[in-house]
């Protein structure tokens, strides 16, 4: 076992025969912290003077707080999260969203934008109109408008014209710990792939971000080339490696990512030492931020 100190903040990670990547890793009874003046939080407790993990997970701390998010957890959301869910119920000026959470998701028809983004009071014929916005099993984008207290529920959004339908492409599950927090979740990779990172672990990977999400294309619009389908497989391949190696997925890490897969067959991608050199340069970036 290896000891990582993250330097100016008191706190000792022990995570295994490597630092993996820019998250401290712990598993139960390991030592977060022997400093004084912490204050324990969710996944962690003391002992003889010592802030020990309960759970494995993510070391976290907010101000003087420190938790242990658990890497293979269900999403618990905060408001103005990204998040990505697929539709699995139409119901009642409503719709139901699976994001990965305790609980599905609600999207209400008052939340969501009219085609061509036009702004009014839903009626009656909108109600009627429903499954001509979201129907079962479309891949939506949204963001986090609201969380109930009773039980934890989050109320979703898209009233902007970058959420909603997401189209045609590659659908794809890592643990939501591992998505960094950004400014941007929507990125258009170098390669042309297009993709939404969202903060519960969802990510959709296609061949373009739609202008308008509110617009129907026909299907023939819709069709994704040959060559365009092997750079979202290697994509999402490049992803998953991340994933195994327990490192941030944000826009850069992937593009380094890509990059150093090109050696490769896409097939051959998640082999174990394909998986350790491709994500060499990835590592190092997460190690130096």
């Amino acid at each position: 076992m290896s000891t990582t100190f993250l330097s100016g903040e008191g706190l000792v990670g022990v995570v295994g025969d490597a630092v993996r990547g820019d998250l401290t890793i712990v598993t139960p009874g390991d030592v977060i912290t022997e400093e004084e003046g912490f204050m324990r939080g969710h996944g962690t407790y003391f002992s003889d003077g010592k802030l020990l993990a309960s759970v494995a997970g993510v070391v976290e701390r907010v101000n003087k707080v420190i938790s242990v998010r658990p890497v293979r957890t269900r999403y618990v959301g905060d408001i103005g999260d990204v998040v990505v869910g697929r539709v699995i119920e139409v119901g009642q000026r409503r719709w139901l969203v699976d994001t990965q959470s305790r609980l599905d998701s609600l999207l209400k028809l008052s939340s969501v934008n009219l085609p061509g983004g036009v702004l009014r009071r839903k009626s009656a014929s909108d109600e009627l109109m429903m499954r001509s916005f979201f129907k079962e099993g479309d891949i939506i984008s949204a963001e986090v408008q609201q969380i109930y207290q009773e039980n934890g529920t989050l109320s979703l959004h898209t009233r902007s014209l970058k959420y909603g339908n997401l189209g045609p492409g590659i659908f794809m599950t890592v643990p939501p710990v591992l998505v960094r927090r950004s400014k941007n979740h929507f990125h258009t990779l170098p390669c042309g792939v297009a993709v939404v990172l969202g903060n519960n672990g969802y990510i959709w990977i296609g061949a373009s971000l739609p202008d308008d999400t509110t617009k129907q294309k026909e299907e023939e619009q819709q069709a994704i080339s040959d060559e365009m389908r092997w750079r979202m497989a290697r994509v999402r391949n490049s992803i998953h490696a991340l994933s195994r190696r327990m490192l941030s997925i944000f826009d850069t890490s992937i593009i380094y990512t890509y990059e150093d897969s090109e050696s490769f067959e896409v097939k051959d991608m998640l082999t174990l030492d394909a998986v350790v050199t491709i994500t060499a340069r990835a590592m190092n970036l997460c190690l130096g931020q």
